[in-house]
C-alpha cells in the first residue's frame, strides 16, 4: 500500500486542482457584493442520515483557502448522523468561506455516501472473519478521497493503484500465456527491478485454483465470479497456503453467504461506483 506521505500528497493535489477548477481567476459572485474584510460564520447541516465522512478533509480545504479560518467540529468522521444534526461551524473571512464551500460540500456528500454504504456492508459481515475491500473502480482524480471514505466506513483498502501491488487478472494471464508463466514472469520482474510487491492472482474456476497453488509466493487468490458451492471448495483447497478474496457482482443480498464460505476478503466496486450522495448544506449563521 502507499505510504501516509504519498496519500497526503494525493489529497494536496486534489484540493489544489479542485480549487483551481472551481475558482479560476476569482469568485466574482462574492467579490462583487461582499466586502473583502467581512467576517462570517457558517454551519454544516445534515439533511439526511448515515455515516458522516470528510470532516478532516474539509479542515484541510479551509486551511488551503485561508489558514485563518477556524473550524469547530461537533462530531467526528465515522459518526452516525441524522436530519438536523450540525457537523461543524466554520468562522472566518466571508469570501474565503464561500470560495471553499462547493469543494467541501461535494467531497463530504460523496465521502459520506461511500462511508455509509461501506458501513452497511460491514454490518452484514458481523460475526464472520471476512473483511470488505474497495477496488480501483473509483472516480478519476479523487480516488484518495473515496478510499479514505471506505476506511472511515469500516472497510479496508485494496491496492491504491497499479503501482503498489501486483494483480494478475484474466487478461494478464491470457496475454502472458497462462497462469504459471504469468506468475514466474512476475516474480522474475520483481527480482530484477528489486521491488517488494505482493502478488494477487485471479482464478476463473477450480482448475485454475489448482494451478495457482503449484506456485510459491502468491499472497492472495482472487476467487472471481464463483457460486457459493465452488467458493467453499476453493477455500478448502487453498487452506492456509494464502489469503482468499471473493469478487464479482456481490451485493447486499449475497455478501453474507459468500462470507460464510470462509473467504478472508470480499471486494466490491459498488462501494465507490454505486452510491447516492448524502444531502448536506453549508448555511450562514
Amino acid at each position: 500500500m502507499i505510504s501516509e506521505v504519498q496519500f497526503q500528497q494525493e489529497i494536496d493535489l486534489i484540493i489544489a486542482n479542485a480549487i483551481r477548477e472551481d475558482v479560476g481567476d476569482g469568485d466574482h459572485s462574492s467579490l462583487a457584493c461582499i466586502p473583502t474584510t467581512a467576517v462570517g460564520n457558517a454551519k454544516l447541516l445534515v439533511k439526511d442520515e448515515g455515516i458522516i465522512a470528510g470532516i478532516e478533509f474539509a479542515k484541510q480545504v479551509f486551511a488551503f483557502v485561508d489558514d485563518k479560518m477556524q473550524v469547530e467540529t461537533l462530531v467526528k468522521d465515522g459518526s452516525e448522523v441524522k436530519y438536523g444534526d450540525i457537523v461543524f461551524y466554520v468562522t472566518g473571512n466571508s469570501q474565503s468561506i464561500l470560495k471553499a464551500e462547493r469543494l467541501v460540500l461535494n467531497a463530504l456528500q460523496r465521502m459520506s455516501a461511500i462511508a455509509t454504504k461501506t458501513n452497511s456492508f460491514v454490518k452484514l459481515l458481523d460475526g464472520t472473519k471476512t473483511k470488505i475491500l474497495d477496488t480501483r473502480k473509483t472516480t478519476p482524480g479523487i480516488r484518495a478521497l473515496e478510499k479514505w471514505a471506505v476506511k472511515i466506513g469500516g472497510g479496508e483498502n485494496h491496492r491504491f493503484a497499479l503501482y503498489d501491488m501486483i494483480m494478475l487478472k484474466d487478461n494478464h494471464i491470457d496475454f502472458a500465456g497462462g497462469i504459471t508463466k504469468a506468475i514466474l514472469k512476475t516474480q522474475q520482474y520483481l527480482k530484477e527491478t528489486k521491488r517488494d510487491l505482493k502478488i494477487i492472482v485471479e482464478a476463473r474456476n477450480l482448475k485454475e485454483i489448482e494451478e495457482i497453488l503449484l506456485s510459491e509466493g502468491v499472497y492472495r487468490i482472487l476467487i472471481d465470479n464463483f457460486n457459493y458451492e465452488d467458493t467453499r471448495k476453493a477455500v478448502a483447497m487453498i487452506g492456509d497456503k494464502c489469503l482468499t478474496e471473493s469478487s464479482g457482482g456481490i451485493n447486499e443480498k449475497t455478501i453474507r453467504k459468500y462470507a460464510e464460505c470462509g473467504v478472508d476478503y470480499i471486494s466490491s466496486g459498488a462501494l465507490t461506483h454505486s452510491v447516492y450522495n448524502m444531502d448536506l448544506s453549508l448555511k450562514a449563521v
